[in-house]
């Protein structure tokens, strides 16, 4: 494309190229042509909007509106609800869950710990659990199993004890 052709772009990036070669080469090389160690990125309005797009996704994804969905028994009244504003937060207060029942049963023990087959076992244990995360995307909640909530609760532990 010749330069008359290209969009006007809406923001322009430099960048200095280390093309590999010793000083003297490149201020040899750069006294000749300075465009032989400049790059330049042009980035039309669409692209940029684009990228704004992507962030604006990225930051939506991440405060996902989601609901856990749990019955303790068989008995159809002890179907109840959780509500969280993220997929995040609904790990979180799955971990809080279990660690109350922890201490439900064992209200002497001043500290408790467990690991993920621990936490795993009472989820299983539970007549159901699931939950439904909203889709930015469609405008609609999407269903998830027992299974997605295990993994998402030990991506997020293990997010959680990289950060400490």
């Amino acid at each position: 494309k010749t330069l008359a052709s290209r969009p006007v772009p809406s923001t322009v990036l430099f960048d200095w190229k280390n093309s590999g070669r010793n000083n003297r080469e490149d201020a040899a090389a750069s006294r000749r042509s300075p465009y032989l160690s400049l790059r330049i990125f042009l980035f039309s309005a669409s692209k940029f909007q684009q990228i704004q797009a992507q962030s604006l996704f990225i930051r939506k994804m991440a405060n996902r509106h989601t609901i856990v969905l749990m019955q303790t028994s068989q008995n159809r009244a002890t179907r109840t609800f959780m509500d969280y504003e993220s997929i995040s937060q609904a790990m979180d207060g799955i971990c809080a869950l279990y660690e109350r029942k922890l201490k439900e049963l064992n209200p002497a023990i001043r500290e408790i710990t467990y690991d993920i087959s621990d936490l795993y076992n009472f989820i299983d244990g539970l007549a159901d659990m699931s939950a439904l995360v909203y889709d930015h995307s469609i405008q609609a909640y999407l269903p998830y199993d027992r299974q997605w909530l295990k993994q998402k609760t030990l991506q997020h532990l293990k997010k959680l004890a990289s950060q400490r």
